[in-house]
């Protein structure tokens, strides 16, 4: 039989410490081939590093050890990458999320010139429509598969002006919502999910967003505080019109986002 490889040598080849090594031991992540009955002293394989190194990789991505266990003990390589890639997704909305609270504090602490506010009239009209009633984590998910619903069945339709979505207070305010994406199509169409609607008309308070949505609350934010400080009250759900989307240009910088608010003046 031969000697094996040192905890001191193997941690030398997969660059891993000797401590890292004793905790993955300890946890029963990578047990050594074999333990020297009377020294106590752990000895490895060389077939024991990629797996050491997969261990590595898996915990500097923050994988728990449950799932680094479950991942390791997966025959099949299709479902491990699949184990893997739901892990990197979550880190990916996770990443997401902190990308948007960095930019939203930014924008906080070094707030750029208020944007411009402005009251519109908007007339009654009828567009093609889905609506239901969605909970706010996931709101991301339901607007992409109902845009694409939507676009696939008013193709062919002249377009009227761009989409826009309807978001109730309650999905903000209760963390469920009703929701409604349209397009301003002639003669909106009736398949599947997709129904004419009718917008009613509407006392706006309307704001124009540049960039990306990392900072939208930002603006929201300004927005109701100017319809607070001329005596208005908010009178219906939010409304999104999406004038520069990324599916017209991949700049973000160039992206813009109307945002407004149904008013109606408070009682003197």
């Amino acid at each position: 039989m031969t000697r094996g490889l040192t905890i001191g040598e193997f941690a030398e080849l997969t660059h891993l410490s000797v401590r890292t090594l004793r905790r993955y031991h300890e946890s029963g992540l990578l047990e050594p081939d074999r333990v020297d009955p009377v020294s106590g002293y752990r000895y490895y394989t060389s077939a024991q590093i990629p797996p050491a190194q997969v261990i590595h990789r898996l915990r500097e991505l923050d994988v728990p050890l449950a799932e680094v266990r479950q991942i390791l003990a997966t025959p099949d390589a299709g479902e491990r990458a699949e184990l893997v890639s739901a892990h990197l997704r979550r880190l990916e909305a996770e990443l997401d999320r902190t990308r948007s609270a960095v930019a939203s504090l930014r924008q906080l602490l070094a707030p750029s010139p208020a944007p411009e506010v402005v009251l519109r009239s908007e007339p009654a009209r009828t567009v093609a429509a889905i609506s239901g009633v969605v909970a706010h984590d996931e709101v991301l998910v339901w607007y992409a598969d109902a845009t694409a619903e939507l676009d696939a069945a008013v193709a062919g339709h002249e377009r009227l002006g761009p989409a826009g979505g309807h978001y109730a207070n309650e999905l903000f305010s209760d963390g469920r919502g009703p929701v409604l994406v349209y397009r301003p199509v002639a003669d909106p169409p009736e398949r599947g999910r997709v129904r004419p609607v009718e917008l009613p008309a509407v006392e706006l308070a309307v704001v124009v967003h540049h960039g990306p949505h990392d900072d939208i609350d930002v603006t929201y934010g300004r927005l109701g505080a100017w319809v607070v400080e001329h005596a208005l009250a908010l009178d219906g759900p939010v409304q999104e019109t999406y004038l520069v989307t990324p599916s017209d240009t991949p700049d973000p910088a160039a992206w813009r986002t109307e945002l407004a608010w149904p008013v109606f003046h408070l009682a003197r």
